[in-house]
């Protein structure tokens, strides 16, 4: 049964250091999706114009009911919730201000946990169960570890694809600037083609290295998940992922509101 939470349509903001996901969740699951460039000095009124561009035609503004935020860039957060408050009459909760994952976090410091991977891990364990790796291929490329009681160990991260691609482009006079798709071969026969091997299967390498070293260490059977925009492309190379969701951080973010939500698991 839905959650009464979400008896019209719950909307989630997934503010990444990359791109900003807004998503609308009701008794169908992810219902709309959007996506826009993450931007510093966006302001509140340029979020009305964007809120009314993804509403029209699909949501009236008044069908809105709950809206939660996870944000891994603090300084988005005053103006998209100033904007909420004025377009939509809501007060936006944000994750790790205003509610937290229930999830234990076996840490030092919890405090450091990205919402993002918090989230993540949430969603996992409630969706798919425990002893779980989930890597999440976005800026960074990050992976979180998930007990078999759902607590949260730790995990690894390291710089993103599109990051080390950045870093080719600036740090390099003579290399040019490329796009991430799969090589048809690994010896690359060109520049181009040689960096475009070098990024695919370098990170292919760092996955199933890092993910190896994690089961070795834990010592149990885990399954990993992958999520981000990159995670089906390295997919078709690789047998480490078991369970590729798209969506799993949009999820998390509704679990966190409430970790009962049933929508997703019908």
């Amino acid at each position: 049964m839905i959650n009464k939470f979400i008896d019209k349509n719950m909307m989630v903001i997934d503010v990444g250091n990359t791109n900003t996901v807004i998503a609308v969740i009701n008794d169908k699951g992810i219902d709309k999706k959007w996506r826009l460039a993450t931007l510093l000095n966006r302001t509140s009124d340029e979020y009305t114009i964007i809120f009314d561009s993804f509403l029209e035609g699909a949501f009236d503004r008044n069908d809105i009911t709950n809206i939660i935020i996870s944000s891994v860039v603090p300084s988005v957060v005053y103006e998209l919730k100033n904007c909420i408050h004025n377009y939509f009459n809501i007060s936006a909760k944000i994750i790790g201000t205003d509610i937290f994952p229930d999830i234990d976090i076996l840490l030092d410091r919890p405090d450091e946990v990205g919402a993002d991977r918090l989230v993540n891990s949430l969603a996992a364990f409630k969706l798919y169960g425990g002893n779980k790796i989930i890597v999440d291929f976005g800026t960074a490329t990050t992976f979180d570890v998930v007990n078999d009681k759902g607590c949260y160990l730790g995990g690894v991260i390291a710089p993103g694809v599109l990051l080390s691609m950045d870093a080719l482009d600036k740090a390099t006079a003579r290399l040019p600037r490329i796009s991430i798709s799969t090589p048809t071969k690994v010896i690359g026969d060109s520049t181009v083609s040689a960096m475009k091997s070098g990024v695919y299967w370098g990170y292919i390498g760092l996955m199933e290295g890092i993910v190896s070293k994690i089961k070795l260490e834990y010592g149990k059977d885990m399954d990993v998940i992958a999520t981000g925009g990159l995670a089906s492309l390295f997919n078709a190379d690789t047998d480490q992922i078991n369970i590729i969701d798209d969506d799993l951080t949009l999820k998390g973010i509704a679990l966190t509101w409430n970790s009962k939500l049933s929508v997703f698991n019908r």
